[in-house]
């Protein structure tokens, strides 16, 4: 071997040596190679708790429940059913999103429950509803009520609302009673005489609301007056001096209402034919609703209604057992 090749063969072998050491430390400095995480699971855990709508144009919506109903899809929201004139992509369950766990916290917060919608109908005339469910159609609404179906006609009723407990304090009215002729005023007097002569305060809001539709100047044909149109006699005979009074009519109207319930045992259809064609006429026909047009169709809109949803208060628990017979003649 030459000379010149020893010596390249020479520094050859000491770079060698000088770079392995610093490949070697870089080496071990290096960070393994990421693993990479596994697939999330696709599969929907949590409580199923409505749909989601998914529309064409990317929109969606979240709704309680949907159906198909011929060619015409349908939903149901906050107690609602209305038809979709959309056209739709997808329907999916919609999960409850499981709360972020935090294992730092050992202290246990109880869950809120969720608010309770109520649906309250208003009718045109002042009084208002509150009701199960309600669909609405082209002439009117359909509402649930304890397992009844009532159809009311568009133009008694002046608009829908619905109303989370979230957003309502604690006592108030309607938690307690389910009814409200809108003014709180006029409500508290029914309350106050409905407890005074032992009766049940629903029943005093239907005849007022059949009688006067809430108008305390009402009157009709026949001369009579007020809240609970009372005639010129009987307003007499239970010194209502003022009938065009709420306070006045009012205690008067609950006062006859209570008698004829006492006089009749208890039996709503006799006491309501009686405040509408006089005791008398019941009395005449042997404890029957008369065969009046008139009367029939008013005791027919009051106890339907009564029976249908009995409010039960400690005025009307004091009182005695209403009566509600199966079939007249």
């Amino acid at each position: 071997m030459s000379g010149r090749n020893f010596t390249s063969a020479a520094l050859t072998i000491v770079l060698v040596l000088l770079v392995c050491p610093v490949l070697i430390a870089q080496k071990k400095k290096s960070p393994p190679a990421a693993t990479p995480p596994a697939p999330a699971s696709t599969t929907p855990t949590g409580e199923l708790i409505g749909k989601r709508i998914t529309f064409t144009d990317g929109a969606t919506l979240d709704v309680d429940d949907t159906w198909k109903q011929g060619d015409t899809i349908w939903y149901r929201l906050h107690g609602t059913s209305q038809s979709l004139n959309r056209p739709v992509r997808t329907i999916e369950n919609r999960y409850k999103e499981a709360p972020p766990s935090n294992k730092a916290t050992t202290k246990t917060v109880a869950a809120k429950p969720a608010p309770v919608v109520t649906t309250w109908i208003y009718l045109v005339d002042g009084a208002r509803l509150r009701v199960d469910e309600v669909r609405e159609v082209a002439d009117g609404a359909w509402y649930n009520r304890d397992k009844v179906t009532v159809f009311l006609a568009k133009e008694r009723i002046g608009r829908i609302e619905r109303v989370s407990d979230a957003l309502t304090t604690p006592g108030e009215d309607w938690k307690t009673h389910g009814w409200s002729s809108g003014d709180v005023a006029l409500d508290n007097l029914i309350r106050t005489n409905a407890a005074r002569f032992a009766i049940d305060p629903y029943l005093v809001f239907l005849v007022i609301e059949q009688e006067s539709h809430f108008h305390p100047r009402a009157v009709s044909p026949k001369g009579a007056r007020g809240l609970m149109q009372l005639m010129p006699g009987t307003a007499r005979r239970f010194g209502v001096s003022r009938p065009f009074d709420p306070a006045d009519n009012i205690r008067g109207g609950t006062q006859y209402l209570k008698q004829l319930l006492t006089m009749f045992n208890g039996q709503v259809d006799l006491a309501l034919a009686s405040y509408n064609a006089g005791e008398g006429r019941v009395l005449d026909y042997g404890n029957r609703v008369p065969p009046f047009k008139e009367t029939r169709d008013y005791v027919k809109r009051i106890s339907s209604r009564y029976r249908s949803h009995p409010v039960q208060t400690e005025a009307s628990a004091a009182a005695p057992v209403v009566k509600t017979p199966s079939g007249r003649q």
